[in-house]
């Protein structure tokens, strides 16, 4: 599992709510929810936290599809 160290997690801040992230597992949780009521949750891929908003992650997500390559 990719650990994030305590210092760089004590600066990261959710991009949508704004609040600190908290890590579960493999992902990045905002410790306040977001509009909808849910706590947004972010991936970490080779030990580097990809703080997208989720309609941002899906689009490059797509994009990478369609182009071949990983995002």
């Amino acid at each position: 599992m990719p650990k994030v160290s305590p210092e760089l997690l004590s600066i990261l801040r959710c991009p949508v709510t704004g609040s600190p992230l908290v890590q579960e597992g493999e992902e990045l949780v905002s410790t306040e929810a977001a509009a909808d009521g849910e706590k947004l949750r972010y991936g970490i891929e080779d030990g580097i936290p990809l703080l997208l908003p989720p309609e941002l992650l899906a689009a490059a997500n797509a994009d990478a599809s369609a182009n071949g390559t990983n995002a």
